[in-house]
């Protein structure tokens, strides 16, 4: 096995459909939503008034900062898909380029990156999400089976004196090998 998609195994009774490549020459797997899923519009979110009063430079205490910080945050769409790889390569998971222009969603960080130790790690069993960020006027509601994002495996390449450093073993998942 060099590469490839598998169900996690609470969604195994769930009929989803392994990520796969629309055209004969598409770099992507498209990914869906594992489920029914309802992304907010970050307008209706409660954090207005925080840069109301920044943009008029007017004091505001870290309690309500602090507040809006937490509403105005990614929504995590389960995929129930787990990616194998290669240990020397990566999946990049990126937007579908027309969710941003005709639904005003967007990976706030650009692209999401999954290792190939995020497999079946002891944390968690290394089930994909799709970080989104809804920019748009309303709510959009994602139906189960509908294409939120790719994914596209790459190598990469490591540095002179990646074997001085330490390593640590991935348990977990999002931010998990930070500090």
């Amino acid at each position: 096995m060099k590469r490839g998609f598998e169900i996690v195994s609470k969604y195994s009774e769930k009929n989803l459909t392994l990520p796969y490549r629309t055209t004969e020459h598409a770099a992507g797997y498209d990914f869906e939503s594992a489920e029914d899923f309802v992304v907010p519009s970050i307008w209706k979110l409660n954090f207005l008034k925080v840069l109301w009063a920044i943009k008029h430079e007017k004091t505001v205490q870290e309690e309500t900062i602090d507040q809006a910080k937490k509403i105005l945050k990614p929504f995590l769409i389960p995929t129930g898909i787990k990616s194998y790889m290669q240990p020397d390569e990566v999946l990049i998971i990126a937007n579908r380029s027309s969710n941003p222009l005709k639904r005003g969603l967007v990976i706030p960080n650009g692209i999401g990156v999954i290792d190939s130790d995020y497999y079946n790690n002891d944390g968690n069993e290394g089930e994909i999400f799709v970080q989104i960020l809804n920019f748009g006027i309303s709510d959009i509601k994602i139906k189960k089976g509908e294409r939120i994002a790719q994914g596209i495996f790459m190598p990469y390449l490591l540095a002179d004196q990646d074997d001085q450093q330490k390593k640590q073993t991935r348990n977990g998942g999002f931010g998990s090998s930070g500090k």
